[in-house]
């Protein structure tokens, strides 16, 4: 196993765009750490330059102690994990996962004992004499895995493993993956742009925009304390209400601002504030789930368009005159009573909302 570091890692094809700038990230040892955001990010091709894959342009990548930018590929001990299960259709599950240990010239009884090892972690012991064909997706997935765990690398790399799985499947193997987590106690990095694969697998999420890192943290620092409207709005389904609003005053221990066509709102806050961040536009960002509905004439002023039940919750989205898109309201449970067309007030959690200055930046009000 070995930890990562990245200095100035800058990628940029021949006369064409910069794909990466300037990313600096240390990955622990042991760490499983995601890489998420929209396509085109460059987090595919970050998790390709730490494969070898892919030429550094400018940087300096160290694998545990060592500079490996001009180490080759095979030399580097990391394994990767496709999309594409990429499987042997003419061998069978135990040739596909001891092919690569073939190739090193280890012996038959070495490869079995690697195989029947990586079977039993993987639980597809009773797999082993089948070919590709004879296999679920999910099967298949867990097969690609196993060649790479015979091979005992230093890092494990998933490019988007699950994205061609259905959507219970892919339930049931981000909990697979997360027990061979446990189990191996190996380095993993993890590149998806499904937000809920961050959050449920990841021990610290890095989100990438533009060949940039925009924030690091645990799934839960970004949830809740996120650096910025990207960050913000990129995590979290629905995603995160955003409100075009303005300060009205600062007052001991709290800030007033008018959100426009709605009404005013109260939020706690510190003393200390830089009052240049609070100048010019301001955004309020609220997560669906901390707002509530109040009866027409208390908190903000809005009007209820549709209503969504999910068994568990109940989505209202909401819209406030003047404005762009509907805001989202996630309520615990069924809830009736609801009817399109019906006006309604919002009322924000104040210490659970979040304000950004003119510029993006998330505001520290604590």
């Amino acid at each position: 196993m070995a930890g990562l570091k990245l200095r100035g890692i800058k990628k940029q094809y021949a006369d064409g765009p910069i794909v990466m700038q300037h990313v600096d990230l240390d990955i622990r040892d042991g760490e499983f750490i995601v890489f998420v955001g929209p396509s085109g990010c460059g987090k595919s091709t970050l998790l390709r330059m730490i494969a070898g894959l892919e030429d550094i342009t400018d940087g300096e990548l160290y694998l545990g102690d060592e500079l490996a930018n001009d180490v080759p590929p095979a030399a580097r001990g990391a394994a990767m994990v496709f999309q594409s299960y990429a499987l042997y259709p003419h061998m069978t599950v135990a040739e596909n996962m001891g092919f690569a240990l073939k190739m090193a010239g280890q012996s038959r009884q070495q490869i079995k004992g690697a195989v029947d090892k990586a079977a039993e972690i993987l639980q597809i012991t009773h797999l082993l004499d089948r070919k590709p064909k004879a296999l679920s997706g999910g099967q298949r997935q867990r097969v690609a895995i196993g060649r790479a765990i015979v091979r005992k690398p230093k890092v494990f790399l998933f490019d988007e493993p699950l994205s061609n799985l259905d959507a219970s499947l892919r339930v049931q193997m981000r909990v697979e993956l997360s027990r061979l987590h446990q189990e191996l106690g190996s380095t993993m990095i993890y590149v998806t742009h499904d937000q809920v694969e961050a959050m449920t697998l990841g021990e610290r999420i890095v989100v990438f925009n533009g060949g940039r890192i925009e924030q690091v943290g645990s799934p839960l620092d970004l949830y809740e304390r996120p650096a910025n409207l990207f960050v913000a709005g990129f995590l979290g389904s629905p995603k995160m209400n955003f409100l075009p609003c303005r300060l009205v005053a600062t007052e001991p221990g709290q800030l007033r601002l008018r959100v426009a066509g709605a009404g005013q709102l109260v939020l706690p806050a510190a003393g200390s504030i830089p009052q240049a961040a609070l100048e010019g536009e301001l955004t309020l960002g609220v997560r669906p789930e901390h707002v509530t509905l109040a009866p027409a004439g208390q908190g903000l002023a809005a009007r209820l368009e549709l209503v969504e039940h999910l068994g568990d919750a109940t989505i209202a989205y909401v819209r406030i005159e003047g404005l762009g898109p509907d805001l989202a309201v996630k309520l615990p449970g069924s809830v009736h009573g609801l009817q399109a067309g019906m006006p309604v007030g919002l009322s924000p959690e104040p210490g659970r909302s979040i304000v950004f200055d003119k510029d993006g930046q998330a505001v520290p009000l604590h």
